[in-house]
């Protein structure tokens, strides 16, 4: 069976063919600046063959699946003979509110549940139903499905997703906290319990994922029971222009002596913080020059980075009563060694036993923790894609 897995952001669409139930990858890639005159289709095949070029006007999410569709049709790569190959195609979903705790088959009535939750999320779930629709009318004959980030976490408890506020914005509005990166999150746990030949089932994990956005998740016996993320994806750690854990009585100072508009502070707190707001950039290997080359604000933006991740994974082992693992994942988390080494300093008491000369070699998934470590710490590739492939083969074969 041929499983389309898409990715659709508001101007942007990652896509991966992949066979199942043998989760071969067939081929990959995405559009740029959807709705651009000069959108970039990024294609290549598991052999190799790579297509990048500028196009004139993809105009919409629709023209870019076609223009995909298009090229897995190629006789030049063989990939599919015609559409009704695809069987399926498997949606990343946002944001499910507490509606959605797993996969599923995408109705009318489910869309627009989704489509109710929008202003929860408002820059992913509209984003994500455009490529729905666009599905829909590249490939009638396809079962849609849909994986949502934050179903993963549906496992917290009241006491982990609450917030202390007047408790009729939860019943009224549904105000807590839902997490997100919840497929990373999930392949990560697994794979590194797998790794590290725990069992998952009674293992305690810390995962972190980090990258231009950054979450951590407590995953005790395969559940997660708390992640750092919120309401929204603006809360816990800093990134690359979200500001994380701000008191918000500092916001309201902010919006009063610079007489901001609600959507203002917003911008502020999703766009112009984080790294960003420190240092000027938002991408680590910039900061990572700078602070090398004497950029105070750059190291400074670092610090705070890799301290914020030390007080959650201290947090995360206080609150599951230890920790077996530690799982680092996402682009920063798999390439930044630095990272990951400033992250674990100090934490010899809790057992973590740090190697740094594996972990300044490692590539793919490595562990990176001396052999006597009482908590195995490790380098996990991330893939959320097998994940959302996984689950849309289970769903079509239960049909």
């Amino acid at each position: 069976m041929k499983i389309l897995i898409l990715n659709c952001g508001s101007s942007s669409l990652k896509f991966q063919l992949l066979a199942m139930p043998s989760e071969t990858l067939l081929a990959s890639g995405g559009v740029e600046r959807i709705g651009d005159t000069k959108s970039i289709l990024k294609f290549k095949t598991a052999q190799g063959a790579e297509c990048s070029d500028k196009e004139t006007g993809i105009a919409n999410h629709e023209i870019a699946i076609e223009s995909i569709i298009n090229l897995l049709l190629n006789p030049t790569y063989a990939l599919l003979k015609n559409k009704e190959e695809i069987a399926a195609v498997g949606h990343r979903v946002v944001h499910g509110a507490e509606e959605f705790s797993s996969s599923i088959i995408l109705t009318e009535a489910n869309i627009a549940h989704i489509e109710k939750y929008s202003n929860l999320a408002p820059l992913h779930n509209p984003a994500n139903i455009s490529g729905v629709r666009a599905a829909q009318a590249q490939l009638p004959h396809a079962v849609q499905c849909a994986t949502f980030d934050t179903a993963f976490h549906q496992t917290m408890s009241p006491k982990a997703f609450m917030y202390a506020l007047p408790y009729e914005y939860y019943t009224n509005n549904k105000v807590r906290r839902y997490g997100f990166h919840g497929s990373s999150h999930r392949y990560v746990s697994q794979k590194a319990a797998e790794l590290a030949h725990l069992p998952y089932e009674s293992s305690k994990i810390i995962v972190c994922h980090l990258g231009n956005g950054s979450s951590i998740s407590a995953v005790n016996g395969g559940t997660s029971v708390d992640t750092s993320m919120g309401l929204t994806p603006v809360e816990g750690l800093p990134m690359g222009t979200r500001c994380g854990d701000v008191d918000f009585g500092a916001m309201l100072y902010i919006m009063r002596n610079y007489n901001l508009s609600t959507d203002e502070i917003d911008a502020v707190a999703n766009k112009k913080s984080g790294f960003l707001g420190i240092c000027g950039t938002s991408d680590m290997r910039d900061m990572k020059e700078a602070a090398k080359n004497g950029n105070t604000q750059a190291q400074l933006a670092m610090d705070i980075f890799h301290y914020k991740i030390k007080k959650y994974i201290g947090s995360y082992a206080a609150a599951m009563g230890g920790v077996d693992c530690i799982a680092f994942t996402g682009g920063i988390g798999e390439n930044n060694p630095l990272t990951r080494a400033q992250s674990c300093e100090g934490l010899e008491f809790m057992g973590v036993e740090f190697d740094h000369e594996t972990n300044n070699a490692a590539q793919g998934d490595a562990r990176i923790s001396r052999e006597t470590s009482r908590v195995q710490v490790w380098v996990v590739q991330t893939n959320e894609e097998i994940v959302i492939a996984r689950d849309t083969y289970e769903l079509v074969e239960k049909q």
